[in-house]
């Protein structure tokens, strides 16, 4: 256990950035979940929409440090290639 007052406030710190960052994380994968399952359903306008959010999000959690940039990149990436699958799919 912690000693001394700066220890104390390091760990009631970490522990509300530690609830934050798992709400947050929660909040990203539902995004991402909302998105796959728009995929699923094949239509491709809902997921056009659940796309855009989903790189909102993205890009927000890794300013804010949440996810490293260039894991967002590479999740947005992969994200727009399904979309870019599900277009060619519909449209052929």
């Amino acid at each position: 256990m912690a000693h001394s007052l700066s220890a104390k406030k390091r760990i009631r710190q970490n522990e509300k950035r530690r609830l934050r960052n798992r709400a947050r994380r929660s909040a990203l994968r539902t995004r991402l979940r909302a998105f796959k399952d728009a995929v699923i359903s094949g239509d491709p306008e809902v997921a056009e929409n659940r796309f855009r959010e989903a790189c909102k999000q993205l890009d927000r959690e890794a300013d804010r440090g949440l996810i490293h940039r260039n894991a967002a990149a590479r999740r947005k990436s992969r994200l727009a290639r399904r979309l870019n699958a599900l277009r060619q799919k519909k449209s052929s």
